[in-house]
Parts: structure tokens; sequence; C-alpha cells
């Protein structure tokens, strides 16, 4: 399969089946040069299989992929050079330096010593961690271990970065900071980058997403694009009977909302002119009312039918995979 128009990433009607459970389910898209591209969906979706394949760690049932040019198949040494790959668990040796720890991945990946020398201050001093480059990564804290962990993925050169929940487990603060640090390797290093995350603040962070859910993808398009299609502004009420108030507003209005979290959901064009009118003519006990733009909370609820699920991750054997990954 030959990449088009840009596309370092193809995917065409792409399965995985583990039995009788399909955990990808015929899945299409491209990834283009130089663009972040986000999965968004919660654990469990199908995101970090998907990438497990396009990384050449997990073999697709049905349907084709190709990074970089290359079949994820039927070259996989070949598409294992051109990406780089950061695990959703921490994968680094606690007892090694950060420095001895990007060694071991040279060396893995017959990276000269020469360029390997160059490339390892190059990368620790755009991750601000070239100072911390001969303490063990014990003394790390989380932050700088993720950062670590994306420079040692960067070590070899890649043409695409995977990034599985880049910043799961890590402080709102520490998560700002790590994706200056992305930003500015994208830009930098002319990454192209493929990453899956269940926080939407963070896919914020990307040119496009595809919102991925019990291994279909639902929508698929900018951030802006997917909030427009919510159909206007955000309403939230709450009412003595919130049941009550959903069918009052499909049968007055005939509009569709929902009970999420103890609050009633919908959306309409121009909330603010909206809200008197509705509150006038109400015939329930009203006890709080909102309006704001929309989220991509609101597009996962108006594509999946229901909130994402906040799940933790599960978690992965890195020196099985690595050694996989040199076969």
């Amino acid at each position: 399969m030959k990449t088009q128009n840009g596309a370092l990433v193809e995917v065409e009607n792409l399965t995985r089946k583990f039995g009788k459970l399909t955990a990808v389910d015929g899945v299409s898209f491209q990834v283009n040069q130089g663009e972040i591209f986000g999965f968004l969906g919660p654990n469990g979706a199908g995101k970090t299989t998907t990438i497990n394949i396009l990384c050449t760690l997990l073999l697709p049932t049905s349907g084709r992929a190709s990074v970089c040019g290359y079949d994820v198949v039927k070259q996989r040494n070949q598409v294992r050079h051109c990406i780089g790959l950061v695990f959703q668990d921490p994968t680094l040796d606690d007892y090694l330096t950060g420095e001895q720890n990007l060694l071991f991945h040279a060396y893995a990946y017959n990276v000269s010593r020469e360029v390997r020398e160059k490339r390892l201050k190059e990368l620790l001093t755009l991750v601000d961690l070239w100072d911390r480059r001969k303490s063990k990564v014990q003394t790390y804290s989380g932050g700088m271990k993720r950062r670590l962990e994306i420079a040692r993925g960067l070590l070899h050169y890649p043409r695409v970065l995977f990034l599985d929940e880049p910043t799961l487990g890590l402080d709102p603060q520490t998560r700002y900071l790590l994706w200056e640090h992305i930003r500015a390797l994208r830009q930098q290093e002319n990454l192209t980058i493929f990453m899956t995350t269940h926080y939407m603040d963070e896919a914020e962070n990307c040119d496009r997403i595809a919102i991925i859910d019990h291994g279909q993808i639902v929508a698929l398009d900018t951030p802006r694009n997917l909030k427009d299609m919510v159909g206007g502004d955000v309403v939230t009420l709450q009412a003595e009977d919130n049941n009550a108030a959903v069918q009052e507003l499909k049968e007055r209005y005939s509009i569709s909302a929902q009970v999420q979290d103890g609050m009633v959901v919908f959306s309409v064009p121009r909330g603010e002119e909206f809200i008197p009118e509705f509150v006038r003519g109400f015939n329930n006990h009203l006890l709080s009312i909102g309006v704001r733009r929309p989220t991509l909370d609101d597009v996962f609820l108006k594509t999946t039918g229901r909130a994402i699920r906040e799940q933790g991750a599960a978690p992965q054997d890195f020196m099985r995979l690595m050694m996989r990954m040199r076969r």
C-alpha cells in the first residue's frame, strides 16, 4: 500500500478479533504528514489495539494498514524503524540513569556511536533533562519520566511518533507542561504524531480527532468542526423530576434531552434566548439552569449516547514488546 496525498498512516477496514470479542471493527482513516492525530475514547474502545497493529505488535484479523508506505504485516521491520512508540504505562528502568535508558534504546536500534551521542544531547536538551541525565530515573518526577520516554522514542529519528495515553496519571499542570514539549518537538523534529487519550482537554491539542467507541469510529474531524456538530449551545438544568423535564422538552419543543449525572442536558441554537422563554413556561419545579458553548464531552455524548468512561489503562509488558519489535 503506498501513501497518498501526504498521508503517513493509512488504514482500510481494519478489524481485530479476540475470540468472539471484536476489539477493532472495520475502521478506516488516514493520518497526514506533520499533523497531530488523536483517537479519543474510553478504555476498551479499541485505541491501544489499533496502535499495537500499526506498530506491528499485533496482527490484524482483516483489513490493511500502512505506515510510511510500508505494510504493517508484510514489511514489519521497515515500519519499526520509521516509528517511535511511547506506551501508556511507564517502561523505563528506574535503576538506570536517564542517559543509560536512552543508550539502551540506541543499542537496540543499532544507532551508531557518533549519531547517538549527538542525538542524546539534542533530545535531552529539548525535553529539559540534560542536567539530570546522570541521575537515576527513580529520582525523576512523573512528568520527567514521561519526557524521557518521549525522548527515547525519538532517538532513532522516527517519522511517526505513537503516544498511547501520554499523560495518564499526571496532574493537570504537568500534563500542560508536557504538551508544551510535545508541540515543540513536533515543530523541531518535523514529526507526525498519532496519540490516544480519554482526556477531553488533551484531545484539543489535535489537528483532527477520531472518536472511537466499541471498536468503531463514530466521528472524525477537527475539534472545532466536531463541536459545531452538537447543534448549538448546551443547556443543563436540574428539576425536581428530571424525567418529567425530558418529556416536557420533547413534547413542547421537540428537543431530545438526556439525563447525565443528575442533570438534564440538551442543545439548542442561541441558548441565551431560549432560556427565558423556557423558564416562563416550564411546568416543573426548576432547581437550576445554565448554558455554555459545546465541548468534546458533548460531542462524545451526542455521538455515543453516553458520557465517556473514565477508566484506567491495562498494564503493558515492555520487555516482551521490545523483544518482539527486535525480531
